[in-house]
């Protein structure tokens, strides 16, 4: 599920989700067509409709951050490959407030990515659960190893269909491929720290 970015966002966070949001859409077509691959081909490979993956590519609708990570492997990349910003270099000792990347998914999850290290297939990233939010309506797995700690508010994560409920200061990690869902079902926003690792051991 998708819809267009929020018009309710704040002037400068909407700016940002905009231009974020097309430049992840053109990087998504610049690989699909690299590799020869039609929309139709990409969606049965996503499971994820033609119409969908269209207004994603032209930056008219954002996928949620399980769909994007999803869409990465199909294509072959990783999720870090698909989000564009400057190279970062070992001398970055010190990524400041102001450099970070923000989208809203459709599910109104605000995604504040901290640092994109492609070289250690390393991604840090603040998200922002909203009451009724969550990655997915649907448990999903994919590639790669994730970290999960709670810096405000109660989480759940189900992993193989196990719900852990987490507070503030609880950590969860487990292997992406094991089918997973992450949703604040509480009545306060949820503010975590989250750490994707593009392989698993």
């Amino acid at each position: 599920m998708t819809t267009e970015f929020s018009p309710e966002l704040p002037d400068n966070v909407a700016e940002t989700t905009a231009s974020t949001l097309a430049a992840i859409g053109e990087r998504i077509r610049e690989v699909r067509q690299a590799r020869n691959m039609t929309l139709q081909v990409l969606a049965e490979s996503t499971k994820l409709s033609v119409s969908m993956l269209s207004l994603v590519e032209r930056g008219r609708a954002s996928p949620s951050i399980g769909s994007l990570i999803v869409i990465a492997s199909a294509l072959g990349v990783t999720m870090s490959d698909l989000i564009a910003s400057e190279p970062e270099s070992d001398e970055d000792l010190v990524v400041r407030a102001s450099q970070h990347h923000v989208v809203e998914t459709p599910m109104h999850v605000v995604r504040r990515l901290i640092r994109e290290d492609r070289t250690r297939g390393l991604s840090i990233a603040i998200n922002e659960y909203e009451p009724n939010t969550g990655n997915s309506d649907a448990a999903l797995s994919h590639a790669g190893f994730e970290y999960g700690f709670v810096l405000e508010g109660v989480l759940t994560v189900e992993v193989d269909k196990t719900p852990y409920i987490l507070k503030s200061g609880d950590l969860i990690s487990y292997n992406s491929r094991r089918p997973h869902k992450i949703w604040n079902y509480g009545r306060r926003k949820v503010r975590t720290l989250w750490f994707n690792l593009d392989r698993e051991s």
